[in-house]
């Protein structure tokens, strides 16, 4: 690409013929003339690669991989297995391994598209910056007055931008669940505005009503941190109280 454009600039700046153009950068006058006609260079062509030691193997691999197709799963040919067959059964020594590799990659889902079978495949994430966030709790061993004591990790992260807030209880109640809300959203600067899940998938809390982005001040999860810091200043309370 850079090549094509120094020919282009000097021949509309220096006037130069093709012949020159051609040697001062060493090409033949056909790629002068192809730079001069067209800014961008040719898509070179991959040219397809023959196989002659594969190409009497093909129906002996397609039948192991059509095999499969009913067999049980601990039971379907690797591409490892294939060759290993190929070597043991049909005497293909000159054969690579990457060889059939490469041929099985290729045709394992175009026969079993052919069958019918449904691939497996995935779902692509886009979540929306500051649209949604995953709960969960952990199991952490932290050293309390020299005691070794099993606690629970709660982290909250952002979808999006993988930023996390950890906090660490001494259990996973309710309580433990709406206070770490309520301080991921105080170090955060807001709240999802979509909702927030946990890792098996249950939605934990609601969605800002009309909300398209990140909420610093929305209604997104209001009523669990209302009941948050109801519960923990009732709790406080009651701790008080029985101290006293």
């Amino acid at each position: 690409m850079e090549m094509y454009a120094a020919i282009r600039r000097d021949a509309r700046v220096e006037n130069l013929s093709i012949r020159a153009l051609a040697d001062r950068y060493r090409v033949h006058r056909r790629t002068v003339r192809h730079a001069l006609a067209c800014a961008a260079p040719p898509v070179r062509k991959t040219p397809a690669r023959a196989a002659p030691k594969l190409d009497t193997l093909k129906p002996v691999i397609d039948a192991m991989l059509t095999a499969d197709l009913v067999a049980p799963p601990k039971q379907r040919h690797t591409a490892k297995r294939v060759f290993a067959r190929l070597v043991d059964e049909h005497a293909a020594t000159e054969l690579s391994y990457w060889t059939v590799r490469d041929y099985v990659a290729i045709r394992r889902p175009q026969i079993g598209a052919a069958a019918g079978v449904v691939q497996a495949g995935f779902v692509p994430q886009s979540p929306a910056p500051g649209g949604q966030a995953e709960v969960d709790f952990a199991e952490v061993w932290v050293q309390l007055a020299g005691i070794l004591t099993k606690c629970h990790l709660f982290t909250f992260r952002l979808s999006y931008s993988a930023k996390a807030v950890h906090r660490v209880y001494a259990t996973q109640g309710q309580e433990a669940f709406f206070e770490g809300h309520v301080e991921a959203f105080a170090v955060l600067g807001g709240v999802p505005s979509e909702h927030a899940t946990t890792t098996s998938g249950r939605r934990c809390t609601g969605s800002a009503s009309g909300a398209t982005g990140w909420s610093p001040t929305g209604s997104c999860c209001c009523a669990a941190t209302t009941a948050s810091r109801r519960s923990t200043a009732s709790r406080a309370g009651a701790v008080r109280t029985r101290r006293a």
